[in-house]
């Protein structure tokens, strides 16, 4: 049997330190994104696999426990009913098998301090959830050989098994229910351009646009928060005065976008129409209550968990399961 690369090994074929190349795999900011994916091609070349430290006098430990890694800072984990919601769901599916959930955040200023204990074997498994482009602690476990679950698609060029919703379908849905309104000036607020799901709910919207010949939509971009969502609007009513029609990528920037019509004494939906993505209980408060792109979070989280434990268990998927969006009318579209 041949024998496993070492580090060391890891690091010559990279070409920089054994020191840089532990950082790379702790997740330290310290270390520079060309060295970082130095260390990741020897890594995938070499077939080299981190090993857990040792568990000392207590080898089950983690056994029990699974985190659930947000890739955002603390306060949007609170602030953001979809984070809420989702990890609640993945407590109670985790729960359900006598496992404890560990809840973290990874913003850029703490990944070195979150990577740590997760490759070394605190945990016997990880849920990401919200990994974007170029996040250290997503390359971080991508090569850890620790077993890791991605709540929506991992980021460009990382190999990860995940668990998704049809985010593509669920804005072409959207973007089929303003037509059949006879909307035209059609407008949208985008999430962030370096998430994925922000990425592909943004394309399933123009694409079916363009299908229908309306081109050139407007697209503001903001980070799921409300204030994205106002500063968003007045940047498109600044753009398209006479625009007709809202699609926000999450509620919260679609209840945003509704105050802010509201202030400017436009009626949603007689003037403009609005559809929101997520239902969140936030859609059924609005006023009107929003029209909205649902994602099953429960199921999303169920799955998600299985696929874990059957990765822990030394299970390889067959397939990322892609998970259903439906459109849900209410008042405002």
């Amino acid at each position: 049997m041949a024998e496993q690369p070492t580090l060391a090994q890891v690091a010559a074929a990279a070409g920089v330190s054994p020191a840089t190349a532990s950082r790379v795999l702790t997740g330290s900011v310290r270390v520079s994104t060309s060295a970082r994916r130095q260390v990741h091609e020897a890594i995938s070349r070499l077939g080299y696999v981190r090993r857990r430290a040792p568990r000392g006098s207590s080898p089950r430990r983690s056994d029990r426990l699974v985190a659930a890694v947000v890739c955002d800072p603390i306060h949007r984990v609170f602030a953001e009913p979809f984070y809420a919601r989702l990890l609640a769901a993945i407590e109670d599916a985790l729960g359900k098998n006598g496992i404890a959930t560990m809840v973290m955040s990874a913003a850029a200023t703490t990944v070195s301090t979150v990577a740590t204990p997760l490759v070394a074997g605190a945990v016997s498994g990880v849920l990401l959830v919200g990994a974007r482009s170029g996040h250290p602690l997503a390359v971080t476990l991508a090569a850890s050989g620790v077993p890791v679950r991605c709540i929506g698609r991992p980021p460009d060029g990382l190999e990860m098994p995940f668990i998704d919703v049809d985010n593509a379908d669920g804005a072409r849905q959207a973007a089929e229910h303003l037509l059949l309104q006879g909307r035209r000036h059609i407008t949208m607020i985008g999430g962030s351009a370096n998430l994925p799901a922000a990425r592909q709910r943004i394309d399933g919207f123009r694409t079916r646009l363009n299908e229908a010949g309306v081109h050139d939509v407007p697209v503001a971009y903001g980070d799921f928060t409300h204030a994205s969502g106002v500063h968003a609007t007045r940047w498109l009513l600044q753009r398209m005065p006479n625009l007709d029609a809202i699609f926000a990528a999450s509620d919260t920037m679609a209840a945003a976008a509704i105050n802010v019509l509201r202030e400017t004494g436009r009626k949603v939906p007689d003037d403009v129409a609005v559809i929101g993505f997520d239902d969140v209980p936030l859609a059924r408060h609005t006023r009107p209550p929003l029209t909205t792109v649902r994602q099953p979070i429960e199921d999303l989280a169920a799955v998600g968990v299985r696929l874990l434990l059957s990765g822990i268990s030394g299970s390889t998927p067959d397939q990322n399961p892609i998970l259903p969006a439906e459109l849900v009318v209410r008042e405002s579209a």
